[in-house]
């Protein structure tokens, strides 16, 4: 990625990897769509009320991956092909340490934690039995993120892409059968999730390594190396740290959530499902941005990273602009793909939360394009300031707007469009102080003979 127009590599490095993220919230959704259908409004806030718990187990475990793909990711760029064999042996160790980790904790803590978050009486059993299942096999989930920052970063995006289709027909399928058709209910749809993950994981560890000869691993490879797992994990720690604060933040407005009632669980689970798939085009942007970045960090090409990263802003405001016209105009019916036709209030409060954030989505995929960036050239502090903001706006607006007369439930959704707002700002005040610190901020001109030659300071 250091040579050729930067938005075309960017958009058809995303591509695939926007194509897997959809059919990864794909099978996310067939849950909350096939619980909300056959079994009821309270299944599916249940459903909704784990999301972000599952969110807060797993950030550490995608925290240190990511690191580790950054890591390769500039290694990559400088070609220092034996640290990356040694790097990717060395991911295994982490990924399987911080995953069984988060699996034991959530497992264990379970009723204390939905206690905690005020889940009500018609929805504990519900979300008990999600959370132990999903939330206990966040070592699978781990396992597969490590693997597709691995292949990204090694410039495989595809790879993890077949397996998320695959992955997503068997989620869908399993689904019907365990909680249609058996009639397990929530407990169905959370094995289902949980088998269709361990099969991206695995397909894509067969496949790569079968692909890539970075992949194909010598038992020298697997040796600890301190130096290069501390390189990964202080790259890792603070996106870790990011992940869990923000994950922190959307536990404590969950819990606001539940403090209305079924019917606003409901609507906000439904919303929060629309908003996953919105965010996907910005989220592969990021991580194509974030391979980017990296390689062309490491290649010294600093101001092939800086024009990236501004012709990406042009691209997510134009998606976003689409997005404001969709949500105003079929809101009502995105929401009813989720809720029986007889749920009115839930359709209604939905799609009304939906107008409210979509004005705000511009700054959501700031916050994508700017870590992206600043993540792929070595930023680890910026991941700390993004995951500090995203607390203080969450919960600080949650329980100002919330307990407003004249805002009341709205607050909700006005709590996320505010938090994308502020932090978008922040991040972006972050990317130039970054730059400017750097020296990479302005163009100096060097005279050589009777040529002006252009380039990026050091």
């Amino acid at each position: 990625m250091t040579k050729g127009n930067p938005i075309s590599l960017l958009i058809r490095f995303a591509i695939p990897m926007l194509i897997g993220n959809l059919f990864q919230q794909l099978y996310n959704l067939a849950d909350s769509v096939i619980v909300g259908k056959y079994v009821g409004t309270e299944a599916i806030g249940a459903v909704g009320s784990v999301g972000s718990l599952n969110f807060l187990t797993f950030s550490l475990c995608l925290g240190l991956g990511s690191g580790m793909g950054i890591l390769i990711s500039q290694y990559v760029g400088a070609g220092e092909r034996d640290k990356i064999k040694r790097a990717i042996g060395n991911s295994v160790y982490i990924t399987v340490a911080a995953g069984l980790l988060m699996s034991f904790l959530s497992v264990f803590f379970a009723r204390d934690i939905l206690t905690v978050m005020k889940v009500p009486a018609e929805n504990f059993q519900f979300a008990l039995d999600y959370m132990r299942i999903v939330c206990g096999a966040t070592v699978v989930v781990a396992g597969y993120n490590t693997v597709s920052s691995i292949l990204r970063a090694l410039g495989d995006s595809k790879t993890p892409l077949i397996f998320l289709i695959v992955s997503c027909v068997v989620n869908i399928v399993l689904d019907l059968v365990l909680t249609v058709y058996l009639g397990m209910g929530v407990t169905g749809c959370a094995v289902a999730t949980v088998i269709s993950q361990f099969v991206a994981l695995t397909g894509s560890i067969v496949v790569g390594y079968k692909k890539i000869d970075y992949m194909k691993l010598r038992k020298e490879h697997f040796a600890l190396r301190p130096d290069i797992m501390r390189a990964g994990i202080r790259l890792g720690i603070p996106l870790a740290l990011q992940s869990s604060l923000i994950a922190v933040s959307c536990v404590s407005l969950q819990a606001v959530v539940n403090g209305f009632g079924p019917v606003t669980m409901a609507a906000y689970t439904a919303t929060g499902k629309v908003e996953q798939l919105v965010q996907q085009p910005f989220n592969s942007l990021g991580l194509a941005l974030s391979t980017y970045a990296g390689q062309n960090y490491g290649a010294g090409l600093h101001e092939r990273v800086k024009e990236g990263t501004r012709k990406s802003m042009g691209l997510v405001l134009i998606f976003s602009i689409l997005m404001v016209l969709l949500m105003h105009v079929f809101g009502r019916d995105i929401v009813g793909v989720f809720i029986k036709a007889d749920s009115y209030e839930v359709i209604e409060t939905g799609a009304s939360g939906l107008e409210i954030t979509s004005f705000m989505y511009f700054f959501l995929g700031m916050i994508y394009v700017m870590r992206g960036t600043l993540n792929g050239v070595g930023d680890a502090g910026f991941s700390l300031v993004n995951g500090v903001a995203e607390v203080i706006c969450r919960i600080g607006f949650a329980l100002l707007l919330t307990n407003l007369p004249f805002v009341g439930v709205w607050g909700i959704w006005w709590t996320n469009g505010l938090t994308w707002t502020f932090t978008g700002v922040v991040c972006l005040w972050r990317f130039i102080w970054y730059l400017k610190k750097r020296g990479l901020f302005e163009i100096k001109k060097v005279r050589s003979g009777k040529h002006v030659v252009e380039k990026a300071g050091a």
